[in-house]
């Protein structure tokens, strides 16, 4: 079940839009990270809750590949994959496809962990069984 990409289907407004038309490069990186939290959110992981905790979820390194562009209005899919990097870190591995034919628009892997109260790494129990049951179903 978790192993099973995530999907979330979104479409491009007009004002993600640059001068020639097509999405900022930047914008991509807004759509992964709306997924990313849609996608926690509905495993009941809570950032807000976290944060009052003193927990906080961060992106450690981003690596984006640019496939083909999305123009206004296009409609799209972002989907994702969680997986273990390391003891401390996290993947995320994301993908967007231009609807309705699936053309490959962006493929990402997005590598966070979590810094506890003390500013250090550390992996809260929810995520790490989340991480563990991806481990067991790999």
């Amino acid at each position: 079940m978790i192993n099973d990409p995530y999907t979330l289907k979104m479409s491009v407004r007009d004002y993600e839009c640059d001068s020639q038309g097509i999405v900022n490069n930047a914008v991509y990186q807004n759509y992964l990270e709306h997924v990313r939290h849609e996608f926690l959110k509905g495993l009941g992981i809570d950032f807000n809750e976290y944060t009052k905790q003193g927990i906080h979820l961060v992106v450690v390194r981003i690596e984006l590949d640019y496939k083909h562009p999305l123009r206004g209005g296009d409609q799209f899919l972002v989907t994702l994959r969680l997986e273990r990097e390391s003891s401390i870190k996290f993947a995320f591995f994301q993908d967007i496809f231009l609807l309705p034919d699936e053309k490959p628009v962006l493929k990402g892997k997005i590598i966070g962990t979590a810094l506890n109260q003390r500013g250090r790494p550390s992996i809260p129990e929810e995520i790490e069984r989340l991480l563990v049951s991806t481990e067991n179903i790999i």
